[in-house]
């Protein structure tokens, strides 16, 4: 392993540990509450977006968002510092397109102190796109809002100017609110990756203030791509992790060598980032759960996202949700915490997880009869136990298990060859502890 490798892997030790987070996409955008995207996809120019005249959160509660992260199991929490529209939720120096001027306060300060208070992970998502500022590409830009707009065509703008703007900003905010755990750039697209954002400076300077902190891989790429970060000699401004969005690898995700690299699925709770009450559209507590399942079996990790309103407040659906998140989490999470792929086939009842000895059944649906404990042979397991009680789930054959004596069966009830419902229809974790090897 070479040097940057080895840096990498002492930087993501926590992360690859907790496995989930919370996005907090948050600005003003709550207020048309039509998306974090609504500047682009009506065409608002940046001289009537004035929606900072009338931002005030009265019931922005950063303390309340930790803790509903921390009941639902989440481990790190990441707040949009500044989104494409450029507004900025904590207090730049440089513009004062910011919450201080809207409403006097330094919202990423608030958020920063409360999400260390309950212990957990503070990151930062910073675009390096700007919609505002006056010197970032507009005409044939492929998103800016004004890219279709012959007004701008002829329009010369220093990009340079802006690269200063923005460096000076990720500099204010990895050097003004103590430890960052994680920065969550967005994002790259066309020519607009790496060096044009002189990456390898911007990475340099981030880490000579915050060398733990691990960043993402939108400095290259956007969430479909994956940059170099798979390369046997990847850039030096990679990242840490590989970013896909709304889709979990079919097969996790490894450089072009076989290892396995440090990823994180980031996903919405219903269809829109930002805050749009239209959108009825939530995934459901349960679906989530095998998702994060499922991203912690292929070595990934999974942020899910909230949107707050203009108020600063979380709706009661996806207060809901994660409530039903945190309740399965509150019994099993050993099953997610620290845990990653078995390198065991995929069993056709739900997933393996696995944290050295202990092994997790995700039994997601029930059988009929006693259920198959393929990829396991019989030989390596020590006990079974049902992790949400700790009671004992015995090794059961029987008269119709005969025919496949290599495999090991459980079974939920009393009775071997009996259909049985599983004890939590959402997810039934086993834990499997599994001899030392040197024992054989």
């Amino acid at each position: 392993m070479n040097q940057f490798m080895e840096a990498r892997a002492q930087r993501v030790k926590w992360y690859m540990k907790d496995r989930f987070g919370m996005f907090v996409h948050w600005g003003l955008y709550a207020i048309p509450g039509r998306g974090e995207w609504v500047m682009r996809t009506e065409r608002i120019a940046p001289q009537d977006y004035t929606y900072i005249e009338e931002f005030d959160p009265v019931c922005y509660d950063p303390k309340a968002w930790a803790k509903m992260a921390k009941k639902a199991g989440m481990r790190y929490v990441v707040l949009t510092a500044k989104h494409h529209d450029g507004f900025c939720l904590f207090d730049s120096k440089l513009t004062d397109y910011t919450s201080m001027t809207a409403c006097g306060r330094d919202l990423v300060r608030e958020f920063v102190d409360a999400v260390r208070a309950e212990g957990l992970k503070v990151g930062l998502y910073y675009s390096l796109l700007d919609w505002h500022h006056p010197d970032y590409p507009k005409y044939g830009d492929a998103f800016h809002p004004m890219s279709e707009n012959e007004a701008y065509k002829d329009e010369k703008v220093d990009f340079d100017n802006y690269l200063r703007y923005m460096h000076g900003q990720i500099e204010e905010l990895v050097s003004n609110y103590g430890q960052i755990d994680l920065l969550w750039f967005d994002f790259s697209y066309e020519e607009m990756r790496g060096e044009v954002w002189k990456a390898t400076e911007l990475v340099r300077m981030v880490r000579k203030y915050q060398p733990n902190v691990i960043i993402d891989n939108r400095l290259e790429v956007g969430g479909e791509g994956f940059g170099s970060i798979i390369n046997e000699v990847p850039e030096e401004y990679c990242g840490d992790f590989a970013s896909p969005e709304q889709i979990i690898p079919p097969e996790g995700i490894r450089n072009v060598v076989g290892d396995p690299v440090p990823w994180e699925l980031c996903t919405t709770i219903n269809n829109n980032w930002g805050y749009n009450p239209n959108d009825l559209l939530y995934k459901s507590g349960s679906l989530l759960i095998h998702k994060l399942v499922e991203c912690v079996s292929k070595g990934g990790n999974m942020i899910l996202n909230v949107g707050p309103d203009a108020l600063g407040r979380v709706d009661d659906k996806s207060q809901q949700v994660l409530q039903e998140i945190g309740k399965w989490m509150e019994r099993n999470s050993a099953s997610i915490y620290g845990c990653g792929n078995a390198n065991r086939p995929k069993p056709e009842w739900g997933w393996y997880t696995q944290n050295g000895n202990k092994l997790y059944a995700h039994v997601l649906e029930a059988p009929i009869g006693p259920l198959a404990l393929t990829g396991v042979s019989k030989d390596e397991i020590q006990c079974i136990r049902r992790l949400a009680d700790g009671s004992e789930v015995p090794l059961r054959d029987s008269w119709i298990t005969q025919s496949y004596a290599h495999i090991p069966f459980i079974s939920f009830g009393d009775i071997p060859h009996f259909s049985y419902p599983l004890p939590d229809t959402i997810d039934t974790v086993l834990e499997i502890t599994l001899k030392d090897k040197s024992e054989g």
